[in-house]
C-alpha cells in the first residue's frame, strides 16, 4: 500500500513531472519514486565509499612499509 505525501516544487521540476511520459514513466507519482529510489542508492553508495577511504587511509596510516613503498612510487613519477 502506498501512502501520499505533499511537498513544494520548483517551477522546473514541476515542468519535469507534467512531462514524465516523454521519458516513459506511466505519471509522476512514478517518476518521483524512481528518483527517490536513486537517490537512496547514490547515498547509500558514497557513504560505503567515505567508510572505505576512511579505512584505507587508517590502515596505510599504520603501515610504514606501504609509506615507504608509495614515496618511491611518487618520487619515480613523471613531472
Amino acid at each position: 500500500m502506498m501512502t501520499q505525501a505533499q511537498f513544494s516544487l520548483e517551477e522546473s521540476q514541476l515542468t519535469f513531472l507534467e512531462q514524465c511520459q516523454v521519458y516513459g514513466f506511466q505519471d509522476p507519482s512514478e517518476a518521483v519514486r524512481t528518483a527517490l529510489n536513486r537517490l537512496s542508492l547514490d547515498l547509500e553508495q558514497h557513504r560505503s565509499l567515505r567508510e572505505s577511504a576512511d579505512l584505507y587511509a587508517e590502515l596505510y596510516e599504520a603501515d610504514r612499509d606501504t609509506q615507504e613503498l608509495t614515496d618511491l612510487a611518487i618520487a619515480g613519477w613523471p613531472t
